[in-house]
């Protein structure tokens, strides 16, 4: 449980207690950041468009969300981090298809800084690119889901180039900035600094959302949402934690004259161990349609696609969803655990799991597991995504539901990592913990 003399015992540590009250500046930088409007935007319209809207989400939801809100309001940081996770993850996942980019993941530090080297322009590619058809959407209002008539609501009144490259140049930059946020929070604050950005946006949107719940429905309703909320967080907490060990015995062996080895560990197998990538994927693939579509709008096929896989409460999209959860959940556990290399690491270092003869039949042994743990981990990250979508339709609410799908799975982890570091530099310093 959650010591609360933990929590004076760490603000009672000077350097401890200066990296956190530094990163608690830097996510107060990154929040006043998602509120200053891009240059060219009239804010005031903004506004009005946003009070017209039904719902703050729609197409632009998964960016919207990592970004805090930030993006429906035309700010400097509207594209929010989700430039760098995609970065990072297609960085990721060519280190499986691209050999160079594996030999560099294997030559640590030095080949892990070159990776990051090019994650960064990656993201500030990605981030062009991004905010020019965020740009250009958002001169007829598009993104606002045609709720709110441009003629009447000009949220970019100057619609010359100079003025629309000044936008592009102004969130790009916001891009870098963000990304150089993070990096600080990692080698000077507490946490993972991109994580705890990520953390910041969507925590931020709880209290709207909730409020929104509250004005649209009732308090009672609000009181219901929060007890679900919390039931869902115990939930997620539960199976995020869960593993399946897997015992490892290493036999004696002499070097000279000392003794090696001898020792018994195990190798942690989580039920999710593709944590909110799935989802993540799923969503984003989802959103492609939706996103052509808007550059056609009056065409039989963007009907379609609006009819069946924009709002996300029809039973085909969230088929299509789930199932595509599942497949992405087996295919990035597949590409990020290969139970060959483990074998061979372990066969190098002397090392065997009881009753399973080592190399061959080790892989084999380690690939059956990993599959039945991925099975329930799938169903599972496709029940929690489908969590806001389903109390959409039951609540009949229009905003989004703040206790589901990738925001709940991000703010737990990043939670649960956050505090088990802070836990584990206050051991150091031989104090108690916040986890008893």
């Amino acid at each position: 449980m959650v010591s609360l003399g933990a929590f004076i015992s760490a603000f009672k540590t000077p350097d401890l207690r200066a990296k956190i009250l530094f990163t608690l500046g830097i996510m107060a930088i990154f929040r006043l950041g998602s509120f200053i409007p891009t240059p060219g935007v009239d804010f005031g319209n903004v506004r009005e468009c946003l009070a017209l809207a039904e719902t703050q989400g729609g197409v632009f939801g998964l960016i919207n969300l990592f970004s805090g809100g930030a993006l429906l309001q035309l700010s400097i940081f509207a594209l929010g981090i989700l430039p760098y996770i995609t970065a990072s993850i297609i960085v990721q996942l060519l280190t499986v298809v691209i050999p160079r980019f594996e030999e560099l993941k294997k030559e640590g530090q030095t080949g892990t800084a070159k990776l990051t080297q090019y994650t960064r322009y990656l993201t500030i590619g990605l981030a062009i690119l991004q905010s020019t058809t965020f740009v250009t959407l958002a001169r007829t209002n598009a993104i606002f889901g045609g709720a709110c008539d441009p003629a009447a609501f000009p949220t970019i009144p100057d619609q010359s180039v100079p003025v629309l490259l000044l936008m592009i140049l102004t969130m790009t930059a916001g891009t870098g900035l963000i990304m150089w946020l993070g990096e600080l929070i990692t080698a000077r604050g507490v946490g993972n600094g991109m994580s705890l950005l990520i953390f910041t946006s969507i925590a931020a949107t709880f209290p709207s959302s909730l409020w929104n719940i509250a004005q649209q429905q009732s308090f009672e309703t609000m009181l219901l949402v929060i007890a679900i909320g919390l039931v869902i967080v115990a939930a997620v907490v539960f199976v995020e934690q869960s593993q399946r060990r897997i015992p490892v015995q290493y036999a004696k062996r002499m070097v000279g004259q000392r003794a090696y080895g001898g020792t018994s560990t195990y190798i942690p197998l989580k039920v999710n161990m593709a944590g909110v990538i799935p989802v993540i994927f799923a969503s984003s693939l989802l959103y492609l349609p939706a996103l052509i579509a808007q550059f056609s709008p009056e065409s039989t096929w963007a009907g379609w696609i609006n009819t069946y896989f924009a709002t996300g409460d029809h039973p085909i999209y969230m088929a299509v969803y789930f199932g595509l959860i599942i497949f992405f959940a087996f295919f990035y556990v597949a590409i990020t655990f290969n139970p060959d290399d483990v074998a061979e690491n372990m066969r190098k270092y002397g090392g065997f799991i009881p009753g399973i003869r080592a190399g061959r039949p080790t892989a084999e042994y380690l690939d059956y597991v990993i599959t039945r743990i991925t099975f329930p981990g799938a169903i599972y990250l496709g029940v929690v995504a489908l969590i806001p979508l389903v109390a959409i339709v039951l609540v009949d609410a229009n905003q989004n539901f703040p206790f589901g799908g990738a925001s709940i799975l991000i703010v737990v982890g990043v939670g649960l990592e956050t505090v088990k570091q802070i836990q584990s530099q206050l051991q150091q310093r031989n104090y108690e913990g916040f986890l008893r």
